[in-house]
């Protein structure tokens, strides 16, 4: 075998190993952007309008239902720890905990770009699908 061959070989080998990682990362990303702020207290209308947003969530179509999930990242990867439950979508890579959130629920006669939310803060059980290693929340699944 050449040497030209072997690289080749190599080349194709490495972006195998990486592209899915990549797809992970970008979903990671996403998930981050649609669902994580730390910072924030949540519980009002003006809230999830603003963050709603500024998340770009209301680009295309008012998305009509998200939550936000008020813990650090660290807290919120610390559930891909936990045991293993069944996902809406039947796979089983989800994981259940605790958290403070702010349910934003689209009001129904919005459009937009001007959607209107409605919300409601609470600490309560989520379920998130983690996949990698380490494992990452990549889906906020109910």
């Amino acid at each position: 075998m050449t040497l030209q061959r072997i690289y080749l070989l190599l080349l194709l080998l490495l972006l195998a190993l990486l592209l899915p990682s990549y797809g992970q990362d970008r979903m990671y990303q996403r998930f981050l952007r649609q669902h994580v702020d730390p910072e924030g207290a949540g519980g009002s209308d003006g809230y999830c309008n603003l963050m709603m947003q500024r998340r770009k969530m209301t680009s295309h179509q008012c998305k009509r239902v998200n939550t936000f999930i008020h813990e650090n990242i660290w807290n919120i990867r610390s559930i891909c720890s936990t045991v293993n439950i069944q996902c809406k979508n039947g796979r089983m890579n989800c994981h259940e905990g605790v958290v403070k959130v702010t349910d934003c629920k689209e009001t129904g006669s919005s459009r937009i770009p001007n959607c209107r939310y409605r919300a409601m803060t609470s600490t309560r059980r989520i379920v998130i699908a983690c996949e990698g290693d380490p494992a990452v929340p990549v889906h906020f699944d109910k």
